[in-house]
Parts: structure tokens; C-alpha cells; sequence
């Protein structure tokens, strides 16, 4: 094998030609001096159209190679300019790396693989580079990606949600295809712009396609979906509506365990060890219960353990108006579980009886219900949740820790599609 296939082999160039290869001892580094082919010498570096000369560009360049065992590596070569007729004038397409990188594209494919599959400091140490280039690599890489594959071919079945990325009201909007559950689709803000993007991507056409959507209640996702699909089928998210009535479960136990902070202020039990057979405070046992009995609540019956199928027992005999929530939050839940000729009826009993159980929270839920109505009966007719839409959006979650440090949200939407979007980069070579 001559000793060029071998270096060319080395750092996964294709179309190059090795002029030489330098080893400085001191750095332990080794710079390989690279040119293209013939054929692949002046071309637009962003279409690759053949195209006249313009300039020599900044002269020599370097970019960084894969790592030769425990040497590091970098090549060197010229990059000149050359003046496209749709793009102007731009550098040279260069086979060893995409356009505007400082890296090969062997390295970034390698980073993009790792920023994937490992942590971030496992990423930033192995490649010995910085986290926010790890988020201007996964950002290139993710562009070429999206320029090969049509994510948004074939969908008929949506979920539409938001998920927050940062503090300070900052959210993405990310669109989930319900027949594979991947995510197809992701953009910065939670307003009619950022989901009339998404609609303006997909075309009036493939637009027309879709048959069913779920998201939460918000107004503008349904005027946004009506205007762009007005045949669909809009149906309110089973997730969303459970979560209202733990809310407002969650509101009434507040009420209750504030009630019973103020009766132990003002009947507070007595310091020290209690005297031996000495009645129990009542006020402070229910204040403990109450504090503990978060879970009991919220959690569904089949999943309970016996101390908290206990805490429940003990709210039933000394708290109706919080066991009576909760028998409400129970009735909701279990008309999702109907069939859709039973629902009607059983959802129009159950506003009924949450409007005259004198309890604020579900007598405005019953409002609330009772607008959701319609969607509430589709999602029930056609067996729609954003269940996969939530498990998406709690990976997104990790991701998004994970992403901590990149400044531009547009980096931490190129890790999400790399991941969730079913078209993980491959280690180089394999």
C-alpha cells in the first residue's frame, strides 16, 4: 500500500491528494499537506457547481483531523475563492471538510456521533475541543442531514406542543409524527409565526394530508391548524385534560394544608419530648399527612402502594371536600377510558356534578371542560393522545440539559433532530 492511500485512509479523506505529511516532535502533532483532486477544484463550496476562479482566499488553512492515536492531527491546503452565479462569491468546495468548518468532516461526524450518544464532557475531552463548537459541528452536520431527507414525506397524524428550553419564557415548538413517533419538526417561540413556519415547510399541498392533530388548548395553534388544514380533525390532548384536573387537585390540597398550617400556629403543641400516653396533636398529624399525601393523589389507583392507598383512606374519612376532588379527577380520567358512545353522556354527568360540587377549582375546570368538550369527544372517538408527543418532550428535556451552553437555540434544534428525528449520524467509517 503506498504511503498516501495509507494517510488518506487515516483521517477519512476521499478526492484528496497527500502532498506530504510534517511531524512536529515538540507539539506531538502531525499536519498533512492535502489538495483536491482535478475534478473537484473549482467548485461553489455551497452547491458544488463547477465555477470560475476569483481569488487565492486568505492563503494556507488549516483544519482539524482526527486523532492519530495520541497525536493530534490537523491538514493544511489551499482555499481560494471562486464567484458562483446563485451564491456570489464564495470559498472553494474542499472534499475533506463542509463548507465554513475548521475541522474535517471525519471529525465533526465523529463529534456529532458522540454529542449524541455520550455526555458533554466526555464529547469536549475526547475530541479536545469546546462545547460550543460541539454546537457549531451538530449544527453543520444536522444542515447537510436536512438537505438529504424530507422528515416531513408521508404525514397524515400530527402532535403539536411546546417545551421550554431555558428559563425566562423561552420555548420551542416541536411537532411529533403519532404514526412513527419521531420528531419531524422543531422551532424557536410559541407563537401563529413559529407554527405557521412549520405549515409553510410542509406546503399547501402535503398540508392538505393531514387527518388528525392534537395539541394542548391554546387558541393559536387551533386558528393556525384551521387556517392551514380546515378539514382536519382537531382533538384536545387526554394528557393536557388529566393535568388540569391534577391541578386543580393540587389547588384544593394547597387550600386544605395551608388551612391546617394556620390551626397549628395557632394551637401549637408543646416543646419537648410529649409526656408518656399523652394524646397526639391533631393538628400537627394533619398537617404531616397533608404534606405527604402529594403523591397519593396524583398518582393512578393501579399504581398506588399500600401506605399511600392508607393516606387516601385517612383523607376520605377527615377531608371530604379534597376526596371529593379527587373522586373528580378520577371520574375524568376514567371517561377516557371509555368507549366513544359512552363518552358524551359520561363527560356531560361529570360537568354536571363538577359545576355543583361547590369546589372553585373544579367548578371553573367544569368551564373549562365544558369549551374542550368537542375536541375532548374526538380525541376520544379516534383514540388520538400526545402520549408519545410527552415522551418525546421528556427526552427533549434531557437533551436540552444536556445542550446547557450553546447560545444559539438553532444548535440545541440540530441535537434534537440528530437524536429524536431518526437519523443519527454514523461514526466515520463504519
Amino acid at each position: 500500500m503506498r504511503d498516501a492511500t495509507l494517510w488518506r485512509a487515516l483521517v477519512g479523506c476521499e478526492n484528496t491528494v497527500i502532498e506530504g505529511v510534517d511531524f512536529e516532535q515538540e507539539l506531538q502533532q502531525v499536519t498533512i499537506r492535502v489538495r483536491p483532486v482535478a475534478r473537484q477544484r473549482g467548485r461553489c463550496g455551497r452547491c458544488q457547481r463547477p465555477s470560475p476562479g476569483y481569488d487565492a482566499g486568505r492563503g494556507r488553512r488549516h483544519w482539524r483531523a482526527l486523532d492519530l492515536g495520541t497525536i493530534r492531527c490537523q491538514l493544511q491546503g489551499d482555499a481560494p475563492r471562486v464567484r458562483c452565479r446563485e451564491h456570489g462569491v464564495v470559498v472553494a468546495h474542499l472534499p475533506w471538510a463542509r463548507h465554513g468548518a475548521r475541522a474535517s468532516r471525519a471529525f465533526e461526524d465523529q463529534v456529532a456521533w458522540l454529542a449524541t450518544q455520550t455526555s458533554k464532557i466526555a464529547v469536549t475531552e475526547l475530541m479536545r475541543i469546546a462545547w460550543r463548537t460541539v454546537g457549531a459541528v451538530i449544527t453543520r452536520v444536522w444542515a447537510e442531514v436536512e438537505g438529504r431527507v424530507d422528515l416531513l414525506s408521508g404525514l397524515t397524524r400530527i402532535g403539536i406542543d411546546e417545551v421550554s428550553y431555558r428559563r425566562g419564557h423561552l420555548y420551542l415548538m416541536v411537532v411529533i409524527d403519532h404514526d412513527t413517533g419521531r420528531l419531524v419538526w422543531a422551532g424557536k417561540g410559541q407563537t401563529k409565526a413559529t407554527l405557521q413556519s412549520f405549515f409553510d415547510a410542509l406546503g399547501p399541498e402535503r398540508s392538505a394530508q393531514i387527518t388528525h392533530v392534537t395539541a394542548d388548548s391554546a387558541g393559536y395553534i387551533a386558528d393556525v391548524v384551521g387556517t392551514n388544514c380546515p378539514a382536519v380533525i382537531q382533538a384536545a390532548d387526554p394528557f393536557h385534560v388529566v393535568k388540569w384536573a391534577n391541578d386543580a387537585l393540587g389547588e384544593v390540597r394547597l387550600t386544605a394544608w395551608r388551612e391546617a398550617r394556620a390551626a397549628v400556629r395557632a394551637n401549637p403543641p408543646r416543646r419537648g419530648r410529649p409526656v408518656k400516653d399523652a394524646p397526639p396533636h391533631l393538628e400537627s398529624q394533619r398537617l404531616r399527612l397533608l404534606t405527604r399525601s402529594r403523591y397519593a393523589l396524583w398518582k393512578n389507583p393501579e399504581n398506588l402502594t399500600s401506605s399511600q392507598s392508607a393516606q387516601l383512606k385517612w383523607i376520605a374519612q377527615t377531608d371530604p371536600r379534597l376526596w371529593r376532588g379527587y373522586q373528580l379527577k378520577e371520574g375524568l380520567r376514567a371517561i377516557f377510558k371509555l368507549p366513544h358512545h359512552e363518552a358524551p353522556e359520561a363527560l356531560n354527568a361529570w360537568i354536571t356534578s363538577a359545576q355543583r360540587c361547590r369546589i372553585p377549582q373544579f367548578a371553573a375546570l367544569a368551564k373549562t371542560v365544558q369549551a374542550q368538550r368537542g375536541p375532548i369527544l374526538l380525541a376520544i372517538e379516534h383514540g388520538l393522545s400526545n402520549g408519545r408527543t410527552e415522551a418525546v418532550n421528556l427526552r427533549i428535556r434531557l437533551r436540552t440539559r444536556m445542550a446547557y451552553g450553546f447560545r444559539d437555540p438553532h444548535a440545541l434544534i440540530a441535537i434534537l433532530m440528530l437524536t429524536l428525528g431518526g437519523h443519527r449520524p454514523r461514526l466515520p467509517g463504519r
